[in-house]
């Protein structure tokens, strides 16, 4: 008799999950497939995987229900404490995104330095016109948050002969890599070249980067934001991207969706993808090995991973 039971809001992530047990662990769970997009017909369900995309949306459906674990197939929870009822203990899609994350900040530093914007809207155009453009080689790179995501990036940025410049909340030393403090940041600010930072969205962490922290980098430095769109002060970066002082690559931004009458999308000094950063083809195997393993933690009366808030 199945003594587990999982709901999966999908029918791919039900194959999925379902090819990576075995016999005697699926003798011993009950898979089934609930989108939380309504009321479930039962009061108990151990595991409950939210859905990628609408999580918060969905997670009031939880009220009522008796959950062992609420597993999201996202990185980032800074709207779950505002969404998830109470009696509910909420983990993370730590191990999931990071590759995808940094592959595409690579790609939007790479894109903006090397012009393809420019050289995309030349094609439409049939236009041939070189140019001359910034390499990525040899440039002073902040990462600007050093969890998964922003290790992820640094070790994807050392093949490009950058100097890399990690900084945290807390200076430390890291494997061997020197963390910077925040509160060393004005002083790293004038010689950043780039700027990526990966930053989770909260109080602390709410436009970051406003308009002295980007007055203070140099002319013609980039920003690039694959975190949370609230890190960066719309209206600075505006500002400084509209007079050509600064250029930026974001796949977040404040708000989201952009507006469609935002500034920011007619200017040429700026690159902007639609919170893309985890949506690749690694992400499918990827949670599908992180929920096997949450099952096979409660299974075995262990504690889960990644947890992260709770209710």
């Amino acid at each position: 008799m199945a003594c587990l039971t999982v709901s999966l809001p999908t029918a791919r992530l039900h194959t999925d999950v379902t090819a990576l047990l075995t016999a005697d662990e699926l003798a011993a769970i009950e898979l089934f497939e609930w989108a939380l997009d309504a009321a479930p017909d039962r009061d108990s369900i151990d595991i409950v995987v939210t859905p990628y995309t609408s999580a918060t949306k969905t997670l009031p459906n939880l009220a009522g229900v008796s959950t062992t674990l609420v597993q999201s197939q996202s990185i980032g929870w800074d709207d779950v404490p505002g969404s998830l009822p109470a009696g509910h203990t909420f983990a993370n899609a730590t191990s999931v995104h990071e590759a995808a994350t940094a592959e595409l900040a690579i790609a939007l530093t790479l894109a903006s330095q090397r012009r393809l914007p420019l050289y995309v809207r030349q094609q439409i155009e049939s236009t041939w016109r070189g140019r001359f453009s910034p390499s990525l080689a040899d440039r002073r790179v902040m990462v600007l948050g050093y969890g998964g995501v922003g290790r992820a990036i640094a070790a994807r940025l050392v093949p490009f002969e950058v100097e890399i410049v990690p900084v945290a909340s807390t200076a430390r030393d890291e494997d061997g890599v020197h963390v910077r403090g925040i509160d060393e940041l004005a002083g790293l600010l004038p010689t950043t070249e780039i700027l990526i930072t990966s930053l989770p969205g909260n109080d602390k962490t709410h436009h970051i980067i406003d308009d002295t922290v980007l007055s203070a980098l140099p002319d013609g430095a980039l920003v690039v934001n694959v975190g949370r769109g609230v890190l960066i002060d719309p209206e600075a970066l505006a500002k400084h991207t509209s007079a050509g002082r600064l250029r930026a690559a974001l796949d977040v931004t404040d708000p989201e969706p952009l507006p469609a009458d935002s500034p920011l999308w007619t200017d040429e000094n700026v690159l902007i993808t639609p919170h893309v950063g985890g949506a690749a083809s690694s992400m499918q195997p990827r949670i599908a090995r992180l929920i096997v393993r949450q099952i096979r933690h409660l299974l075995a009366s262990e504690a889960p991973e990644n947890v992260v808030f709770v209710s």
